[in-house]
């Protein structure tokens, strides 16, 4: 299949550079530091000033990385505003995301307290028996953006401050203290992967090694470790990779046994090729193009185009026999009601890890089912008005916006810029050669 990756290169940093960041850079607070995306899903309205360090973690990682790659891209005082940003976000988890425990708060105000959320997302007062920091997910990517920070701009602290917290994060894992209440809390009797420790410590390990520190050797043990199971493990003889198995990492055949998040699955697969990259292990490469062809198989929408956010692990809805006192669980709700939704970010994933596929194998497929994602991703996400500008990120089944929470109440930072500066650099290799 011809595509003329030139004019590809060309497409995505105008869209980089003319849409998205510039989008997002009137977004951030230049008062507070950090990125105030708790928007509407047209991306056009702010409904609360509150963080969530999730999304600032996100966002620290892709201005730090768009600083240090956007040198000749853009003009020196854009580049500059991202230095900025990137250090203003640094700043905000550095200064306020861990409490007294060394753990993160979930949500800070604005101005960087810890606060507690009501179920309109408005702040509340802290109840009795509750704590600030009840999702470890926050910890993961105040951890990811900060070590990033660290690493483009040569910071000492930072890298201090990210190493800390990433070694807490792995002993509350290692203990069984780690929280993991929201937005999926675990169901008991299952055990989930650990795909995003695959692209963390293999990334903390890079800035490890750049601080001349040791402990980037026992960060690439752990990445390895976490990119074997995923493989040996998670994956199934089928290709497709299931999100819980049982206790004892055997299949289940109940409803969360069974079902398969086709998004997490993309994304997972560049994970691990970039570590199969970094470890040497090119062997691996050739078993995650197939998990990739697999799951674009199974998921893609024939009718109507697009993918999933959830699917059985034979295609279609979801289906299984569970408890039935785990009907009102937040997890099986989704998967029982938002299953079919069409995201922002599982399509845009895919996009870099099929031209990341056919960069490394040559085959003739990815690069057709990289068009096939192409041309619904371009024709369904965008939003209309381009004095708005970045993509209306929720769809319904038929690609039609949809207001709904499909994990944070918020609109995300990271995706989109992150799999395109990605692809912005796989489309410079393939224009090399």
């Amino acid at each position: 299949m011809a595509i003329d990756f030139g004019d590809l290169l060309t497409f995505y940093r105008a869209q980089v550079y003319e849409n998205f960041v510039p989008y997002w850079m009137r977004q951030v607070d230049g008062e507070h530091g950090g990125v105030l995306n708790c928007l509407d899903n047209r991306g056009e309205t702010l409904l609360h000033e509150h963080k969530f360090v999730w999304s600032q973690g996100r966002f620290a990682w892709q201005m730090s990385r768009l600083y240090e790659v956007s040198e000749g891209e853009v003009p020196d005082d854009i580049r500059a505003s991202y230095r900025e940003a990137a250090a203003g976000t640094a700043r905000l988890l550095m200064e306020h995301a861990r409490l007294q425990n060394g753990n993160c708060a979930f949500v800070l105000s604005r101005d960087g307290r810890p606060i507690m959320l009501d179920d309109d997302g408005a702040e509340r007062d802290i109840r009795d028996g509750e704590g600030y920091d009840y999702s470890i997910s926050a910890d993961d990517f105040a951890a990811y953006g900060v070590q990033e920070f660290a690493r483009v701009m040569h910071d000492e602290e930072a890298y201090a401050w990210a190493k800390s917290l990433f070694k807490s994060i792995h002993r509350r894992i290692a203990d069984g203290t780690a929280r993991r209440d929201y937005p999926y809390p675990p169901i008991p009797g299952y055990r989930g992967h650990r795909m995003g420790h695959v692209e963390e410590a293999g990334e903390m390990a890079r800035t490890a090694a750049a601080f001349e520190d040791l402990y980037a050797n026992e960060l690439n043990v752990m990445a390895v470790e976490c990119h074997d199971e995923v493989l040996d493990r998670f994956v199934q003889p089928d290709g497709l990779m299931h999100e819980r198995l049982g206790t004892d990492y055997r299949p289940v055949d109940t409803l969360v046994g069974r079902y398969v998040n086709p998004g997490h699955t993309l994304e997972c697969m560049w994970f691990l090729l970039h570590q199969a990259l970094r470890g040497n292990k090119r062997s691996a490469i050739p078993r995650c193009a197939e998990v990739a062809r697999a799951t674009c198989e199974t998921a893609w929408d024939e009718d109507l185009g697009g993918i999933p956010q959830f699917m059985d692990c034979e295609g279609g809805q979801p289906r299984g026999d569970l408890p039935g006192e785990f009907d009102d669980h937040p997890m099986i709700v989704k998967l029982r009601t938002l299953w079919d939704k069409k995201l922002w970010w599982p399509h845009s994933e895919a996009l870099y890890l099929l031209l990341l596929i056919h960069e490394l194998t040559g085959e003739d497929w990815a690069l057709e089912w990289y068009q096939r994602f192409h041309d619904y991703s371009f024709a369904t996400f965008p939003h209309p008005d381009p004095a708005v500008g970045e993509w209306i990120q929720i769809r319904n089944v038929k690609g039609e916006p949809e207001d709904a929470v499909v994990a944070l109440p918020v609109k995300d930072p990271m995706h989109i810029v992150r799999a395109f500066i990605h692809i912005i650099a796989c489309l410079k290799r393939l224009t090399a050669t």
